[in-house]
């Protein structure tokens, strides 16, 4: 089975309505406007597209950031980009990132949701979430783990029903291996430094990825890619950013040797 991940595109435009003046929209924009638009190269979104429908996996995964402040306008952008995707046979996951899911205003949370049940082909809802997904030799975890933040912060928070679902399902005997996806690392080495981009309440998640009872995680969020795996491929793939590090993940599962086997991929401009 092939998996093909990858994370943070983040497209980005002006602010589309007053009302971004007097929220944390205006943040957002402003670091779009003199420093991500210089960063990241929205045409490698495309070029991954290209090599996701030549390539022909059994799933595309992406976990989250296709924005940068949750607009509809910048949704608007990655769906064109993403549509010849999306209208292929192969099948997409998508979780949003903090960045999808910015402010509260109605029109963004709209075009978040939208986006959700657009890519996925309505396999899922962004409020059916957390739910557990069985495909092909594997059951994938998808656990919504953004939410907005205040002006200065853009961690994340694995609400602690949401880690009782997780162990209440991980408790349960394993028939497949347990792939959770979701859009901030699981196993922080620095959560001091890092205390304003860290996902918050993952202790007991962790727990279960360190114990076996998860077998991979699949996350976005750095955008530098990394991998900390076992012999066996078990562990967590950071896909890294598709648009500043031209950087995706390939993951083939052998249902036979019980194994994953990660490349990283890079792709020119």
């Amino acid at each position: 089975m092939k998996i093909i991940h990858f994370s943070d595109p983040h497209a980005g435009g002006p602010a589309e309505d007053w009302m971004a003046y007097i929220d944390k929209r205006w943040v957002g924009v402003f670091n779009y406007t003199f420093r991500r638009k210089f960063q990241h190269d929205l045409s490698l979104l495309s070029r991954a597209v290209e090599y996701i429908l030549a390539a022909s996996p059994d799933l595309a995964i992406c976990t989250g950031d296709l924005t940068s402040t949750g607009q509809p306008g910048e949704f608007e952008k990655v769906r064109k980009i993403l549509a010849p995707l999306r209208d292929s046979k192969i099948p997409v996951f998508y979780l949003p990132g903090n960045h999808d899911f910015y402010v509260y205003r109605r029109s963004c949370v709209t075009a978040m949701k939208g986006m959700v049940e657009y890519l996925t082909r309505g396999r899922y809802t962004f409020d059916a979430l957390p739910l557990k997904l069985t495909f092909g030799d594997l059951d994938f975890l998808m656990v919504n783990e953004s939410w907005p933040s205040n002006l200065l912060s853009s961690h994340g928070w694995l609400r602690p029903q949401h880690s009782s679902w997780l162990e209440q399902l991980c408790g349960e005997p394993k028939i497949r291996p347990r792939v959770m996806v979701g859009h901030y690392p699981l196993l922080e080495e620095h959560p001091i430094l890092r205390c304003r981009h860290r996902l918050y309440g993952q202790a007991r998640a962790a727990r279960l990825l360190r114990g076996g009872q998860i077998d991979l995680s699949l996350c976005g969020h750095v955008h530098k890619p990394k991998a900390r795996l076992d012999d066996r491929g078990r562990g967590e793939i950071i896909a890294g950013s598709i648009t500043r590090n031209h950087c995706l993940a390939e993951i083939d599962y052998d249902a036979n040797l019980d194994r994953f086997d990660y490349r990283q991929l890079q792709l020119d401009n």
